[in-house]
C-alpha cells in the first residue's frame, strides 16, 4: 500500500454525510475522511491536510459535481467568514443533519435509548434573526484574494468580524445579513465617521491604537442599543461617533461605552457609562399560556438568546415538557436573567433560579418585577457549590427541575445533586448535544427520557439546541 503524505490528491470523492463542526464526510479504502468545504453529494478532488491512523483530514480543491442539495450562498463574504458556513446548503438539508447530530451524539457519546424524536424545529426566519452582533475595528484588515491579485499589500482600516481561528486578523464587512435594520446602516457609518475624523482603530498585535469593538443589540419592540469600546478617555473622539448615531438613528434608545485599556476585549468587569437614554432596551415575549406578554429587560451586559423569535418557541417546549399543574416547587438552573423562570412562573407554585453571574440574579430580580411577578426567588454562586443538601433542606426538594447549561454542559457534582434531589422530572435544554449526551448518562441512572425535540436558532450554522424530558423511574 503506498505511503500516504500531506498534499496528496484522491479525485473523483463521492462527500456522503455530514460531520460535527460541519465538515463532510466520505470514504476512501475503507478510511474515514472529514473534507472541509463541500457539501453531502458532491462529487470532488480532495487534498489530504492530515493523516491519523483513524481517520484522514481534507480540503475540496475541486468540485467535479455540484450536489442537489446545494444552493447559491447569499453573503459575499461566505468562505472568509466562519459565521454562516453552511449557507451553500439547503435550508431543509441542514435541519435533516442537525437532526442527526443530535441523534448521534445521544446515541453514541450517551448510549442513551431515546423515544421517537419530534422533527427539529426550524427558524421561520433564515436571515436577520439575531438580536445581538459585536464588531471588532482593526487598523489593518485582513485583506481578500482578489485585493492581493490587485496588487495590494496591506491592509487599511476595517470595521467586521474575526478570520476563524484567527484573533488578531479581521476583514472589514460590506453587508452582514444575520441582525436585522438598522445594523449595517449603523456598522457603515461608525466606520464612516471614524475614518472622516481620523480616529485611530485599534491594532490587535501592537496594542495601540482607540476604536476597539461596537456592539449593535436590536429588541422586538424596536429599540436598538450600541456599545462603543475604546482604549482611553478621550471624550472629544468618542462624542463624534456617538452624536453621529444619536442624530441620524433615532431608534437608538441606549448608547454607551466602555473605556477598556485591557489586552482583551470582554467587559464584563468594567464600568458601561450609559451617554444617552435608556441603560437598557425591552425584548417582549408572549406569555405561553397566551394570557399577555413579558418583558424582560436586556442590559449591556445582559445574556439574552440571540435569536428573539426562536427563544419563544424553545421556551415553550421547556414549559410544555415540564408539565406544570400550578402547585409545583421549581428549581431553574442557569437561569441567566431569569427569562425561564419567569416564563414559566404563572405554571408553577413557586420557581426558584440559581445562576453563577451575579448581575445576572439582579436583571432576573428586576424581570420579576417589572412583570409583577412574585413567586420566583433567585440565588447567585457557582451551581456545583451552591446546590447541595443545605440548600435543598432550606428551600425544598424541587418536584421539577429545568436546567440552561453553557456549552460546557453541567459540572459532574450538579449532575450527581440531581439525582439526590430526585424530582419527578428533569427538562434539560441544551445549547450542545454532546455534553448534553454525557450529563444525561449520569441521569441515566435514575430517569428515563420520555421526550425529545431539537430546535435550530441559528440557521446556516452548524449549531444545534435540544430539549429533553426525563422521567424518574418509580
Amino acid at each position: 500500500m503506498t505511503q500516504l503524505k500531506k498534499g496528496d490528491i484522491f479525485p473523483d470523492i463521492l462527500i456522503e454525510s455530514m460531520a460535527a463542526e460541519g465538515k463532510c464526510i466520505s470514504k476512501k479504502d475503507g478510511q474515514v475522511i472529514f473534507i472541509s468545504g463541500g457539501a453531502p453529494g458532491d462529487i470532488v478532488d480532495i487534498e489530504l491536510t492530515k493523516i491519523k491512523s483513524s481517520f484522514l483530514e481534507g480540503r475540496v480543491t475541486t468540485i467535479k459535481q455540484l450536489s442537489p442539495n446545494r444552493t447559491t450562498p447569499f453573503c459575499t463574504h461566505f468562505g472568509l467568514c466562519g459565521g454562516c458556513s453552511w449557507q451553500h446548503i439547503n435550508y431543509s438539508t441542514q435541519l435533516i443533519y442537525k437532526q442527526q447530530q443530535v441523534i448521534d451524539n445521544l446515541e453514541r457519546i450517551g448510549g442513551l435509548q431515546l423515544p421517537a424524536m419530534k422533527p427539529i424545529l426550524g427558524s421561520a426566519r433564515e436571515r436577520h434573526y439575531r438580536n445581538k452582533l459585536d464588531y471588532t475595528f482593526s487598523s489593518n484588515r485582513w485583506l481578500t484574494k482578489e485585493e492581493m491579485t490587485e496588487g495590494k499589500t496591506f491592509g487599511n482600516a476595517g470595521l467586521g468580524y474575526h478570520l476563524p481561528r484567527m484573533y488578531d486578523k479581521v476583514f472589514d464587512v460590506a453587508e452582514c445579513y444575520l441582525q436585522p435594520s438598522p445594523s449595517n446602516d449603523i456598522r457603515l457609518m461608525v466606520k464612516e465617521v471614524a475614518l472622516r475624523e481620523e480616529i485611530p482603530f485599534f491594532d490587535l498585535r501592537k496594542q495601540i491604537g482607540f476604536l476597539r469593538t461596537l456592539t449593535i443589540r436590536t429588541a422586538i419592540t424596536g429599540e436598538v442599543m450600541i456599545i462603543l469600546q475604546v482604549t482611553y478617555d478621550k471624550m472629544e473622539w468618542t462624542e463624534k461617533i456617538l452624536n453621529a448615531l444619536a442624530e441620524k438613528f433615532p431608534q437608538i434608545t441606549s448608547i454607551n461605552y466602555i473605556i477598556n485599556g485591557k489586552k482583551n476585549d470582554t467587559f464584563a468587569d468594567l464600568n458601561v457609562v450609559c451617554w444617552k437614554g435608556n441603560p437598557y432596551i425591552t425584548e417582549t415575549m408572549p406569555r405561553p399560556d397566551g394570557s399577555g406578554t413579558l418583558q424582560f429587560r436586556v442590559g449591556p451586559k445582559s445574556f439574552y438568546q440571540t435569536n428573539s423569535d426562536q427563544a419563544f418557541e424553545l421556551y415553550k417546549i421547556a414549559w410544555q415538557m415540564a408539565d406544570l399543574k400550578g402547585d409545583e416547587l421549581v428549581y431553574d438552573l442557569y437561569t441567566g436573567t431569569g427569562t425561564i423562570a419567569n416564563f414559566i412562573a404563572a405554571g408553577a407554585k413557586k420557581v426558584v433560579g440559581l445562576e453563577y453571574v451575579a448581575a445576572a440574579i439582579d436583571d432576573a430580580k428586576v424581570n420579576s418585577t417589572i412583570n409583577n411577578i412574585s413567586n420566583t426567588d433567585f440565588y447567585a454562586g457557582d451551581i456545583k457549590d451552591l446546590l447541595d443538601e443545605s440548600f435543598l433542606k432550606t428551600h425544598g426538594h424541587p418536584d421539577v427541575i429545568i436546567t440552561d447549561p453553557p456549552r460546557s454542559g453541567m459540572h459532574e457534582d450538579v449532575c450527581k445533586m440531581l439525582l439526590k434531589a430526585a424530582p419527578k422530572r428533569i427538562v434539560y435544554v441544551s445549547c450542545n448535544p454532546a455534553t448534553q449526551a454525557r450529563d444525561l448518562k449520569i441521569l441515566s441512572e435514575l430517569y428515563d427520557i420520555t421526550d425529545v425535540q431539537p430546535v435550530d436558532m441559528f440557521p446556516h450554522t452548524v449549531h444545534v439546541e435540544n430539549v429533553v424530558r426525563l422521567e424518574r423511574r418509580n
